[in-house]
């Protein structure tokens, strides 16, 4: 599924789920969003992670608690945003090195993708009355092998799934059956949320040089050229606020829709093509709204010479979404092949 990145590629993203809510969780972003559906985009809501309970391995929930895997540690919280009833256990032998869990049916699901099996169980640490922590092992069926994503909830399990340009997830009830009882393709006020969803709701990040200006000498003598350029600086508002304009933020004031969505945006153009992405990183180009800006220019133009000013510009599709500080003046109408900005050829890192 070009575009959505996998699980395995970025750390402390994951689904979850519990008896009245579907959750993603970007604790590259330090916060989650909340859903009551996927599918309808309903009732979707932005909540801060708390600190202790950012930069894990998995997370997934039941109709209590979440948890949150770290290494062979494993963190059970009933808040993720105030850490709530926080204990912390050691995860046993036979759950260690999954790559989900999650939880359905009064059981919790260890997958290993990699070898197409899954095993079930009751209890995944060692305490109290349940010392020995019993395994069943079943194979994984094809068409649940190459999910993106799993989660679960009371009474079902989910997967995110690349199969068509569309992005859907399926729901059944047995990840050891042949097949699954509904397809349903993601909202996109959800997917604005996904690591690289932002190319299947807006398209495919771009970066590039754009001339603002053209300068010409058509006389036989030498000429200085010198006068005010206006460029744009910043980010566009208003495209930037489609991204999160369905979204209810229930951040207590630690972060904002502009931040967020700044840092989504971010995320977007760091990705590789593969991503939907152009590789760059922006963290130290200036998100704030887009102004106009006047810069002075003074150069000598040869006989005849025409020089060419331009702007660097990063976008979604085909609309600019950040207007970078930097110029450049070549002397030839192709633009520069250089790229201002640092070069990332990781998943998502934000500065």
């Amino acid at each position: 599924m070009a575009g959505i990145i996998p699980k395995h590629k970025i750390k402390g993203v994951d689904f979850c789920g519990s008896s009245n809510y579907h959750y993603i969780i970007r604790s590259d972003l330090g916060c989650y969003m909340r859903s009551k559906d996927f599918n309808k985009g309903s009732d979707l809501s932005i909540h801060a992670l708390h600190p202790d309970c950012q930069h894990g391995d998995h997370y997934f929930a039941d109709s209590r608690w979440f948890y949150i895997i770290k290494g062979d540690q494993i963190r059970r919280v009933t808040d993720l945003t105030e850490d709530t009833d926080s204990s912390v256990f050691t995860l046993h032998p036979n759950c260690r090195g999954g790559d989900h869990y999650l939880a359905a049916f009064d059981w919790f699901y260890v997958i290993f993708q990699e070898k197409d099996m899954y095993r079930r169980t009751r209890h995944l640490f060692n305490f109290g009355l349940f010392p020995n922590c019993s395994t069943d092992e079943f194979p994984l069926r094809s068409y649940c092998t190459d999910a993106l994503y799993y989660w679960g909830d009371k009474d079902h399990f989910y997967f995110l799934k690349p199969v068509s340009d569309w992005v859907e997830y399926y729901k059944g009830t047995d990840l050891n059956t042949a097949e699954c009882d509904a397809v349903y393709s993601v909202h996109p006020d959800v997917l604005n949320f996904l690591p690289g969803g932002l190319s299947k709701t807006n398209g495919p990040a771009f970066s590039k040089w754009v001339n603002i200006k053209t300068v010409s000498n058509d006389s036989p003598t030498p000429v200085t050229w010198q006068k005010k350029v206006t460029k744009k600086v910043g980010y566009n508002k208003e495209k930037m606020s489609e991204i999160s304009h369905n979204w209810k933020i229930e951040t207590s004031g630690k972060i904002s829709a502009g931040t967020l969505t700044a840092l989504i945006a971010q995320c977007q153009f760091s990705l590789s093509a593969e991503y939907g992405g152009s590789s760059v990183k922006t963290g130290k180009e200036i998100w704030t709204e887009e102004t106009e800006v006047e810069e002075q220019l003074s150069f000598e133009l040869k006989p005849y010479e025409r020089l060419y000013v331009w702007q660097f510009q990063l976008g979604l599709g085909s609309e600019p979404v950040l207007f970078c500080r930097d110029l450049k003046i070549t002397d030839k109408p192709d633009p520069p092949t250089e790229v201002p900005l640092p070069i990332h050829l990781g998943v998502c890192v934000l500065i």
